[in-house]
């Protein structure tokens, strides 16, 4: 998993609230099991109209907004259905981060895992920076993980909440099994102690 260090990018607004996953990446896309290829398909009904055109209205197909890494977003994010095809999808588009006043609790824990910090603000700030994310291609905001603050376009400072451990696996990117990599020497060493004690197992 990459890590998650300093974030420097885009902001875009997303100013909705309940974002479901059907609505982050709709049922007809889970069919595969692969981590890639579905950044394309990221809220790909407001995306495109039935004859798969882009809608110039949606924040995404804006010129300014294309390159996006970082999405500030409504209350109650990612809720619905527990998918992990939602993060995926939001990762291979390039976002590395959510800002919400809520996430879903599920849809919450699944960015961890997959190297997107998401961010619980007080709904104050999320406006500031939904406001700040209006801006287009100026909407320039900077995360850092290690001294839990975002900076706005104009120099200000939002310090954020996150969970330590949270906190030390996208650091390290470490997803589960990195973590489980990490004990490797312990596990060798119960290993050859039980073939030694029970050969016959």
């Amino acid at each position: 998993m990459d890590k998650f260090t300093t974030l420097t990018g885009i902001a875009a607004p997303l100013p909705l609230i309940n974002v479901d996953t059907d609505m982050i990446i709709p049922k007809q896309f889970l069919k595969t099991i692969k981590r890639s290829g579905l950044g394309v398909n990221l809220f790909d009904e407001m995306r495109y109209d039935a004859e798969r055109n882009e809608n110039p209205d949606f924040v995404l197909n804006k010129p300014a907004y294309r390159e996006a890494e970082i999405l500030v977003a409504g209350e109650n994010f990612g809720c619905g259905s527990s998918r992990e095809h939602a993060p995926w999808a939001i990762k291979d588009f390039g976002i590395r981060c959510v800002i919400a006043p809520s996430f879903a609790d599920i849809f919450f824990n699944n960015c961890f895992k997959n190297g997107i910090l998401p961010i619980v603000l007080p709904q104050e700030d999320v406006d500031k920076l939904m406001d700040d994310a209006e801006r287009g291609a100026n909407a320039v905001i900077t995360v850092d993980l290690e001294s839990q603050t975002i900076k706005g376009p104009d120099g200000g400072t939002i310090h954020f909440e996150v969970d330590a451990f949270k906190k030390h696996c996208l650091l390290n990117g470490l997803d589960d099994i990195g973590l489980t990599m990490e004990k490797v020497a312990a596990i060798d060493t119960f290993e050859a102690r039980a073939a030694q004690s029970r050969p016959w197992v």
